[in-house]
């Protein structure tokens, strides 16, 4: 009985795939059960993927603020900052990105996301353009956000701002290459 019921319920997803019922627009939010699944999927897929990963030390401020001239470049528009609630990129995406100004985030989890991505949700893969080091500082500054007020962000961005003015060294201002991949 449970054979025939399991193989009922593949039976009935199989259908709703192949019928093209389910709307897979952006601009149309998923279903209770599509969007359960799905963070069902994603949460325990990186929490299997995290079990040997160790953070190093996240409070040192040159840390912080490394991290927080990648995020200002990089992640804000998706993820925003204290004073920073809306963006034309983040209204555009589904499932929406989490508010990391407002949610703290484990930072395991903060490493490997931002390190693999995550398929079908607009996160890329910056371990492709970043090392760990660069990565491990966005996750210290990540950590800081909830603390923050707007003006704590300003404060932190606009030095990576004067700092892009006075001498950026590739698109974002700061110190390492980025390498590109060119379609043929």
């Amino acid at each position: 009985m449970v054979c025939a019921t399991l193989a009922g319920g593949v039976f009935l997803v199989l259908l709703g795939i192949l019928s093209g019922l389910y709307d897979v627009g952006a601009d149309r939010p998923h279903t209770a059960a599509a969007r359960t699944l799905l963070a069902m999927l994603r949460d325990r897929s990186i929490e299997h993927r995290i079990a040997d990963i160790v953070a190093p030390a996240l409070d040192d401020p040159a840390r912080v603020r490394e991290g927080a001239e990648h995020y200002s470049a990089m992640c804000v528009d998706c993820h925003l900052a204290p004073g920073i609630t809306v963006s034309e990129i983040r209204a555009g995406l589904m499932p929406r990105p989490p508010n990391l100004a407002q949610q703290p985030i484990d930072p395991r989890v903060a490493f490997w996301a931002i390190k693999h991505g995550i398929k079908a949700s607009g996160m890329p893969a910056w371990g492709q353009s970043h090392d760990d080091d660069e990565i491990w500082n966005i996750v210290s500054f990540v950590r800081q956000l909830p603390h923050m007020t707007s003006d704590d962000y300003r404060a932190i961005t606009a030095v990576e701002a004067s700092e892009e003015h006075a001498g950026a060294h590739d698109e974002h201002g700061h110190g390492h290459e980025h390498e590109r991949a060119h379609d043929q």
